[in-house]
């Protein structure tokens, strides 16, 4: 196919429908949160805060008492809180990849669905953070994971993985919440230029630093983006290292391999793609924004899906063949117990969710079906979780003697303050979707046809016609 042809075809489907301009991308997408507030956002803030309250008692109860009343026995000293940890970090992912590596890669279709991702990571990481924060037992020694002298004069142990969690995950915070500001900024002007009242055009006016368009700051603006986007990139593929080696550098039987670390980067995106594409679908419906998010974006979500949950298949099958290969006992051993043993549940709930589930994707049908990605994408962060507690929980429960073997069961501590960290992420997304605009509008606008030069006449009015026969020609309107 020549050049004309793909570009053609690239114009037939264009990624925002519904013949946008500029104004009525500003006027949609502002409309968002400049409104009055809908009741069912006060239903839902109301319920979602109910939650996040019931967490934060859940956490001050933890304290009082001591982790005794998690499930935590003998053998199993990490449970529910490190399996919530890696899986919020994990969560957090797609944001990042969305906004940072997408956008080197000039990806475009990542405009409509990076402003809700990026926030998406910043609001899973803060649920992460929480849990090895709460997990250190001895909590007024909490201040061991920052870099402080203690009161010996000594620095804390940087052989410890929890300081690794919290420079890698404090680094990846810092550096996410930097760049979605940074693309904020162009957006938070226009509303300041629409805002009605004088404290709403104020506050605006302050977080939007004077932008005003001009050609410099536009030159500022996407140089900095493109350098945070820069080191946004690695951190991806090193926040996630770093959590799977808390695991890998152990001498636990199912732990001790150099494959976590490409492992766990897989499964974070395929679980953080999952995530949004949830959050995408439920948004498009309740707003009406099937015109900046289409099916073409939720189908490419989907193939990447495809892509990383096969990856992590492949990593399944890998674990099960070292184990063999090995000719270790222990190693071998923890995998027949992970597939037959008495968490086998979990282990087969987790190979049905994160390997059958997305081959499904190959069809076309089914990745361009709305409701049936929906409960897909459901299924993979139900199957991803469980990922976390096999790899925790079946390696723990089954130590070197058998003796010290136990069952690990979770408390009702342990299942609130998990579905409390939704109520966290829930509460901070909603309060997101009320006050600031949802999608990138400077970035949407980038993509429209308008905004190329080419579909213009010298009278300055755009003629798709005359576009489209050119195009044809392989020349220029």
């Amino acid at each position: 196919m020549s050049v004309a042809s793909n570009q053609l075809v690239e114009q037939e489907t264009p990624l925002i429908s519904g013949d946008q301009t500029f104004a009525s991308v500003t006027e949609k997408i502002s409309s968002i949160a400049e409104a009055k507030t809908p009741k069912m956002w006060y239903v839902a803030i109301g319920i979602s805060a109910s939650i996040m309250f019931f967490f934060l008692f859940l956490i001050g109860y933890l304290v009082w008492e001591g982790i005794g009343i998690w499930g935590l026995n003998i053998p199993v000293g990490w449970g529910w809180a490190i399996v919530n940890f890696v899986f919020w970090v994990g969560i957090g992912h797609a944001g990042t990849l969305i906004s940072a590596i997408l956008f080197l890669f000039r990806q475009k279709w990542r405009t409509s669905i990076n402003r809700f991702a990026e926030a998406m990571t910043l609001f899973a990481v803060i649920c992460a953070l929480i849990f090895p924060g709460i997990h250190v037992g001895r909590i007024w020694m909490a201040y061991y994971m920052f870099p402080l002298p203690n009161q010996m004069s000594m620095w804390p142990n940087f052989r410890s993985p929890l300081l690794w969690d919290v420079f890698a995950v404090g680094t990846y915070f810092t550096v996410s919440l930097l760049f979605w500001y940074t693309g904020l900024i162009p957006d938070l002007a226009s509303m300041r230029d629409r805002a009605k009242t004088k404290i709403r055009r104020y506050v605006l006016g302050f977080f939007s630093l004077g932008w005003r368009g001009g050609n410099r700051q536009w030159q500022h603006y996407e140089l900095a983006y493109l350098l945070l986007a820069g080191l946004s990139t690695p951190l991806v593929l090193s926040v996630h290292s770093v959590v799977s080696t808390d695991f890998a550098t152990s001498v636990i039987p199912g732990w001790h391999t150099t494959i976590f670390p490409p492992y766990f980067v897989a499964g974070a995106i395929f679980s953080g793609f999952a995530m949004v594409n949830t959050l995408a679908i439920i948004a498009r419906k309740i707003y009406g924004l099937e015109d900046f998010i289409t099916i073409k974006h939720l189908e490419k979500m989907n193939i990447i899906m495809l892509v990383t949950g096969s990856m992590v298949g492949y990593a399944y099958s890998c674990e099960f063949f070292i184990a063999w290969y090995s000719g270790n006992e222990y190693e071998t051993f923890t995998f027949l117990n992970r597939a037959f043993g008495p968490y086998a549940w979990a282990y087969w709930t987790m190979v049905s969710c994160n390997v059958i589930v997305p081959q499904l994707f190959w069809f076309k049908k089914v990745r361009t079906s709305v409701p049936i990605m929906f409960v897909m994408a459901l299924l993979v962060n139900v199957g991803m979780w469980f990922e976390r507690f096999v790899i925790v929980v079946s390696s723990l429960s089954r130590d070197f003697l058998p003796a010290n073997w136990d069952y690990y069961s979770p408390t009702w501590v342990d299942v609130g303050m998990f579905i409390g960290s939704f109520g966290l992420f829930f509460t901070l997304f909603l309060i997101f979707l009320r006050f600031v605009p949802m999608i990138a509008m400077a970035e949407v606008k980038a993509v429209l046809p308008q905004a190329d030069p080419h579909f213009y006449h010298g009278n300055g009015h755009l003629d798709t016609a005359a576009n489209t026969v050119a195009v044809k020609e392989g020349g220029k309107a």
